[in-house]
């Protein structure tokens, strides 16, 4: 006779045996893009934030939950947009996470906006910061990119949006600065992801800092843009005139369920941790479940 779980036989009767006599149980998931890369040489803007989904579905047992994490952007003069994050399986709702936009950037000669995405990039060289939420979801994941400013002392680039927050405008003090990420605690403690980054700076004034949640800082005249956070889907930073905008950060999927549920079938080699009555299972790259 199979051994049920915490449901138990009398709740199991009411939603129905699964494969292996298992009941259906719900799992948490925390899905998150790969940042999108801030841009330079110019007063580059930061790049976005990877859209920050959550979801709770009722799993049947014997599902096989599919898990892919998009990468962050590559660091680069022009910025590169982040990879989206996805997960599905029979029965599923199938949860999308946006890559974040790129940063705008410029040789000096043109405005640069920076690209809509899961969070907004920040415009570059006079440049406007691009839409967040892109495409459109509820609750929104991500907020819009900050303008550039072009003009004495600072030319400089406007900040990336966070999964909180939009992204600073520059202005005359210096770049914008990236928009904040937003907190979770399906692992447990309280963890911050998916802030935006920082715009640079091509003259006087300060750089843009990144957002909470692993966002970068703008770089300045002779310095690269920092690199978003790995595994946080956080926004890389724009430069002022350095070699490059910074990487945006590559993006994470996370599922908790019930310890008593846990089948134990993975692939992919997801960090594994418990909280409470919870099992954890951490995916910085693709990989499956299975309930």
């Amino acid at each position: 006779m199979p051994i049920l779980s915490s449901r138990g036989a009398g709740s199991a009767k009411g939603f129905g045996l699964t494969a292996g006599g298992i009941p259906p149980y719900d799992i948490n998931f925390l899905v998150i893009a790969g940042g999108g890369g801030g841009a330079g040489p110019n007063h580059g803007g930061g790049g976005g934030a990877g859209g920050f989904r959550t979801s709770t579905q009722t799993v049947k047992g014997g599902t096989v939950i599919t898990v892919s994490v998009g990468d962050g952007g590559a660091a680069s003069t022009a910025g590169t947009p982040g990879v989206d994050s996805f997960i599905s399986g029979s029965g599923l709702t199938t949860i999308t996470s946006a890559g974040g936009g790129r940063g705008g950037g410029s040789t000096g000669t043109s405005a640069d906006n920076g690209d809509a995405g899961g969070s907004g990039g920040g415009g570059g060289f006079n440049g406007t910061g691009a839409a967040g939420n892109t495409p459109s979801t509820s609750p929104s994941q991500g907020n819009a990119g900050g303008a550039a400013y072009y003009g004495a002392p600072s030319y400089a680039g406007g900040g990336g949006g966070g999964a909180n927050a939009t992204g600073g405008a520059a202005s005359a003090g210096g770049g914008g600065s990236g928009g904040s990420g937003s907190a979770s605690s399906i692992t447990g403690p309280s963890v911050t992801y998916a802030g935006g980054g920082g715009g640079g700076v091509f003259a006087g004034g300060s750089v843009g800092p990144g957002g909470s949640g692993g966002g970068a800082n703008g770089g300045g005249l002779s310095t690269p843009g920092g690199d978003g956070e790995t595994n946080k889907g956080s926004g890389g930073g724009g430069t002022g005139g350095g070699p490059s905008g910074g990487a945006g950060g590559k993006g994470v999927i996370i599922l908790s369920m019930p310890s008593a549920n846990f089948s134990g079938t993975v692939t992919g080699s997801p960090l594994e941790s418990t909280s409470g009555g919870n099992k954890i299972l951490q995916f910085n790259g693709s990989g499956s479940y299975t309930a």
